[in-house]
């Protein structure tokens, strides 16, 4: 299996590539680099293992929530890849992936919690809560955004971890929840090493869409666009 993934929903731009169960990544924090960084990353893994864009198996993107161009810009290039290639698409939660990187870095055992949160700027956050299976993160309650202050953790047996850099605003949250929470991470962004990882799994769980169906999740509704000036 010879999987590409792609990050571009945050601050941080990454690529990763997944060689029968090997990943190898390329990451950088630059907010507004993307678009330089990204096909270079590529063309470095690639030729790492002395492959040409024609032998991957399967692409796979952080399709959201997150910031908007940036889920435009990894749109773009994995939509453009897999039409030439015709290869699969594995869209993948950005807020998955920081759930993955907090299953790794606190060590979170089977049953956990993890809650994300990704700062949404509006004076919101986008929220997510994954439950560590077999050390994946699965979701247990629906990605939305919402003010701090209406956060919340579903019932769950286990303790809680928090990541993603939202957790930065957790003195807008409610008290009780930030003290339900044994652990915080709040520098932790997407990464593709992620991506990649939970592309892999779903796709051998038989996942993947076309390249016209890989399309980014904004998590944002119209009621939330109306509260920008001039809208």
């Amino acid at each position: 299996m010879k999987l590409l993934a792609l990050d571009t929903s945050s601050e941080g731009c990454s690529a990763a590539l997944l060689v029968n169960g090997s990943v190898t990544e390329r990451f950088d924090l630059a907010p507004r680099g993307h678009t330089r960084l990204l096909m270079p990353m590529i063309r470095e893994l690639l030729a790492e293992q002395n492959l040409a864009p024609m032998d991957l198996d399967a692409l796979a993107f952080a399709r959201g929530p997150g910031s908007f161009t940036g889920l435009r810009i990894a749109t773009g290039v994995i939509q453009g890849l897999a039409w030439g290639l015709e290869i699969p698409v594995i869209p993948v939660s950005s807020l998955a992936t920081v759930a993955l990187g907090a299953i790794e870095n606190f060590n979170v055992a089977e049953g956990d919690g993890i809650a994300v949160a990704f700062d949404a700027r509006m004076g919101e956050v986008y929220w997510g809560c994954f439950q560590s299976r077999e050390g994946l993160p699965v979701p247990v309650a629906a990605e939305r955004v919402c003010s701090p202050v209406a956060v919340s953790l579903p019932p769950l047996d286990g303790c809680w971890f928090g990541g993603g850099q939202g957790w930065q605003l957790r003195e807008q949250m409610p008290q009780s929840l930030v003290s339900a929470v044994s652990q915080i991470d709040d520098t932790l962004v997407p990464r593709a090493r992620c991506v990649a990882r939970l592309a892999h799994h779903d796709l051998t769980a038989g996942g993947g869409v076309s390249a016209a169906e890989a399309q980014p999740v904004y998590v944002r509704d119209e009621v939330t666009w109306k509260k920008l000036p001039g809208r």
